[in-house]
């Protein structure tokens, strides 16, 4: 094999390889969106995640307007009716205007207040 042709083959089996890398990135991402976490929703789903996650809750209409808040920047909502913040890290460290932590659960009371835990 003369030497640009042997150049040629390096050159396109580098660039396959970057194409094969970038494929499975991508489809690696959209399988972490089909479960959950960040960019996972659009923003016509946040009514319907924020419902089911304030449904237990006695302070629905405020716990329903921070999680619409939070869900519309992240595209995200945890599941469950409380906890699980690790599946939405945007929605999780998202602060209060004075620099509180977590806006988006403003409205979700602690479960374990409620049961003296």
């Amino acid at each position: 094999m003369d030497p640009a042709s042997r150049s040629l083959s390096i050159i396109f089996f580098l660039v396959a390889v970057t194409f094969v890398v970038e494929v499975s990135g991508q489809k690696n991402e959209a399988v972490y969106h089909l479960f959950g976490g960040e960019g996972s929703l659009t923003k016509n789903e946040c009514p319907g995640k924020c419902s089911y996650r304030c449904s237990a809750t006695s302070h629905t209409k405020a716990c329903m307007t921070y999680c619409k808040y939070c869900c519309e920047r992240c595209l995200c909502v945890p599941s469950g009716t409380y906890g699980n913040k690790e599946e939405c890290p945007c929605y999780n460290n998202m602060k209060t205007q004075e620099g509180k932590p977590n806006v988006c659960e403003l409205g979700i009371e602690d479960k374990r207040n409620d049961t003296g835990e």
